[in-house]
């Protein structure tokens, strides 16, 4: 299976550095800059295409971004953000305050609005729902891109914080030697 993810254009909460997981905020205004990236991965894109299938979380910033690259996605839940819970709306530094060493090193052993061990699950069902789709696009958050790039790199998602993943990045995984692991 192949999957190209791009993650959702920047809102103003990304910009102020704040956590949104499961908060329905909208993408902010989109710049020229954020124009040109666009229009620099719908080249991609392009070559990468046709897709099987294009899937969305059912938050709003993932589906606006979709429509800015001219794709009206399935909205797939398993798709949606980590959820924070008392960390929404606050830095990211709050939460490295209280689980820095954890965050990087063993997120697995962290519960926060829910367990990293029922993220990880939701990514594993995700894979296995959508295994016999070959080439599939999907517009989704940061942290869930970073889980995904972790369990096909070393098929689980502890590693996930320590890759980084900027809004409006394109990113294609093929996840062969995960499904077999």
């Amino acid at each position: 299976m192949q999957i190209t993810l791009i993650r959702h254009l920047p809102t103003e909460w990304n910009k102020k550095q704040k956590l949104q997981g499961r908060k329905d905020i909208a993408i902010a205004e989109v710049t020229p800059d954020i124009k040109r990236g666009i229009d620099e991965n719908l080249q991609t894109l392009n070559r990468l295409s046709p897709f099987d299938l294009v899937l969305a979380s059912s938050l709003k910033r993932t589906r606006q971004t979709a429509h800015h690259y001219g794709f009206y996605p399935e909205t797939e839940r398993l798709l949606d953000e980590l959820d924070f819970g008392p960390y929404e709306g606050y830095s990211k530094g709050v939460l490295l305050d209280d689980h820095g060493g954890n965050w990087l090193e063993n997120p697995l052993s962290l519960v926060l609005g829910e367990s990293i061990i029922q993220f990880e699950n939701r990514i594993i069902s995700f894979v296995q729902k959508y295994q016999d789709f070959s080439n599939i696009l999907v517009f989704g958050h940061g942290s869930w891109i970073r889980g995904l790039i972790s369990f096909s790199r070393f098929g689980h998602i502890n590693e996930m914080n320590k890759i980084t993943v900027a809004n409006n990045e394109c990113i294609t995984l093929s996840l062969l030697d995960a499904l077999e692991g």
